[in-house]
């Protein structure tokens, strides 16, 4: 009697922590983000696939995994020439965005239709967004495939540039074709990042060449399975800052490049989007605060975002000691010290302290410069 009934335990055991599973994988994780003036920020991955091309998951699992990650948008990627699964599923290009968009329901995520164009090198994989029909882009020269899409108003892009089953070393290369296509006007934005990897010479790209930055996660197993999300692990995705809600503000926003790249820890921009961005995100005591020679005092700093902030010192204060690095975890705050070493000054100074947020980067590795201002009664 007693094993039976420590039998039955262990079944509801099982079946309450079975529960608790499922209810935790219905739980939506978003990213907290400063308000921008002017500006809704949606966070957006641009590169899935699914079962209709190489994924291992139906497009309603898209869905699913989106909304739990905190995304606003996603966009259904299939490939156009690589079907493996077209004896189980019937080969249609729209059905991925079809079912995506029956899923998406009440969750309140935005589904755009979309398609790969999968070629060799030159010129490789683009992504061709906001679709009305992606089945009419099968066609046999790669050219009339982006043509096809110009036709239908789609946002282009190319994806992964430096992928290495197309350049082994990692390298990304610009070629003939790319300069061609860009001449035209038939694509306007480059992956940066793709799932894993940051492509440094596609960043200097898309600021030389004035196109949109990205950043996607290119998934085709189940996220979880590349991403570690319970250790603070998660996708790449782009920010999109929006001046008006729907597909038609998602659009102008691509077009006009206001974009923002989260990949890892970096947050990745132009610094016009950057800037606000950061300050934001971070709190300081700007009260007046005295000083003796020798003596120190300490600043709270605060991080009111879900990303950490790295800040190096990139120059001195005469007569102070200033802290070379400082870390401020995602929603932490932290002390600054600002220690007078030397001088006989006294009253009301101001200092300006010069600092690089290191993981925030306005170029290729290139952190964005800050200026903290404080003043201080010298005693």
């Amino acid at each position: 009697m007693k094993s039976r009934l420590r039998y039955v335990c262990m079944i509801h055991l099982v079946l309450l922590l079975s529960q608790n599973a499922a209810a935790q994988d219905r739980t939506r994780d978003p990213i907290r983000l400063p308000e921008i003036s002017g500006y809704t920020i949606l966070r957006c991955d641009f590169h899935l696939h699914s079962m209709f091309s190489d994924g291992a998951v139906w497009p309603s699992v898209r869905v699913d995994e989106a909304w739990r990650n905190g995304l606003d948008v996603i966009a259904m990627t299939d490939h156009l020439e690589y079907n493996p699964h077209e004896e189980d599923v019937v080969l249609d290009n729209n059905r991925p965005y079809d079912i995506a968009l029956e899923n998406a329901g009440m969750s309140g995520l935005t589904v755009i239709r979309g398609a790969e164009i999968t070629r060799k090198m030159p010129p490789g994989h683009f992504n061709a967004i906001f679709l009305s029909d992606a089945n009419l882009l099968r066609r046999e020269d790669w050219r009339e495939a982006i043509l096809e899409a110009e036709r239908q108003k789609a946002f282009i892009f190319w994806n992964h540039p430096g992928w290495k089953g197309q350049q082994p070393d990692g390298i990304s290369r610009w070629y003939p074709e790319h300069t061609e296509l860009l001449e035209k006007g038939l694509f306007r934005g480059i992956e940066i990042v793709n799932e894993y990897d940051y492509y440094p010479e596609a960043h200097a790209w898309c600021l030389e060449k004035n196109l949109t930055l990205l950043a996607n996660s290119d998934v085709h197993d189940p996220i979880d399975v590349m991403y570690d999300y319970p250790a603070g692990g998660h996708r790449p995705m782009t920010f999109v800052l929006v001046k008006r809600s729907g597909e038609e503000g998602i659009r102008e926003a691509l077009d006009s490049r206001r974009t923002v790249v989260y990949w890892k820890d970096k947050v990745i921009g132009r610094e016009e989007f950057l800037k606000p961005l950061f300050e934001g995100s971070i709190r300081w005591d700007r009260r007046e605060m005295s000083l003796k020679k020798g003596e120190s005092v300490h600043v709270p700093l605060t991080n009111d975002s879900d990303m950490d902030l790295f800040l190096s010192l990139a120059g001195r204060e005469e007569g102070f000691f200033l802290p070379g690095f400082i870390k401020v975890p995602a929603g932490r705050t932290v002390l600054f010290e600002i220690k007078r070493t030397s001088g006989d000054e006294t009253g009301i100074r101001k200092i300006r302290i010069p600092y690089k947020v290191a993981n925030y980067w306005i170029a290729p590795e290139d952190g964005m410069p800050v200026t903290f201002e404080f003043e201080i009664d010298l005693e």
